[in-house]
């Protein structure tokens, strides 16, 4: 395919190269390519952040791809204005993480920092790009015209087991800007997508709504999923156990998942 080998081309002229590695399917798919041409010149770096197991998941490719591989820790929520959740939340979050990451290639004198957002993310609100492009972070999958559809086609193809894999982001995203993030409401959004994906549900968000004193837990899962959530009263046990978490009222969404949902109200400013 032309834009596989315009992407291997662009790696390889590069000669050493840092990428940061969060285990989803486009950062694995770009590190592994990495690895593939650059071989010990590809270094990965991830962020210790919620959830837990996006973490482990990265370690054990990295073990099994024998990669080198950087923790660096995330502490978004000491930056400052971070947890007030601005609308430019994740450019101040991407500003902080790829400073780091930097100071990580400066340290092993790698000349490059690359990230892995796809062509698709062009088309949502997503102010993390202007600390890429502020930082001169590399973005070799755009650079090389490849959509989410295409990297799990080719992931399939390379035998990654990520080809299938849910997209993810921050957990930090499940929150309405203004809204305050803290440790304790990340840990309730964690253990209530945890549970909806350890019962088999496959594209999960929990956003969190905070009205009064009320804390509203708002489920998205792909439409298709939806008589999977009523079968055997299996929403009441959803309800009872997010309301144990934390949240005080528990809804589904009729619109199902949909990227990006609490950009809604910016898009239509």
């Amino acid at each position: 395919m032309e834009q596989m080998e315009a992407l291997k081309q662009s790696i390889r002229e590069k000669g050493k190269m840092v990428v940061a590695f969060s285990g989803g399917v486009d950062s694995t798919f770009l590190l592994k390519v990495a690895h593939d041409v650059l071989g010990d010149g590809a270094v990965a770096v991830t962020a210790r952040s919620f959830p837990e197991r996006e973490l482990r998941e990265a370690k054990a490719f990295c073990e099994k791809e024998h990669i080198k591989h950087i923790v660096v820790e995330s502490e978004e929520l000491q930056i400052e204005g971070f947890s007030h959740n601005p609308t430019n939340r994740c450019y101040l979050c991407k500003k902080e993480l790829f400073t780091k990451i930097w100071d990580i290639a400066k340290e092993y004198d790698i000349p490059y920092v690359a990230e892995a957002s796809n062509l698709d993310d062009n088309g949502d609100y997503r102010p993390g790009l202007m600390a890429v492009a502020e930082l001169s972070v590399l973005s070799p999958l755009r650079e090389a015209g490849m959509n989410k559809s295409m990297i799990r086609e080719l992931s399939h193809g390379l035998g990654l087991p990520t080809w299938n894999k849910q997209s993810f982001a921050c957990l930090s995203s499940r929150f309405v800007y203004g809204e305050e993030i803290t440790e304790e409401r990340l840990g309730m959004v964690d253990r209530a997508e945890q549970l909806l994906l350890d019962a088999g549900f496959h594209q999960v968000r929990v956003r969190i709504h905070e009205s009064g004193t009320n804390t509203i837990a708002r489920i998205e899962i792909g439409t298709e999923d939806f008589a999977k959530m009523f079968a055997d009263d299996f929403y009441q046990k959803v309800n009872a156990a997010c309301k144990e978490i934390g949240f005080t009222y528990v809804t589904l969404d009729l619109g199902g998942y949909r990227m990006g949902s609490m950009n809604d109200g910016i898009r239509k400013a």
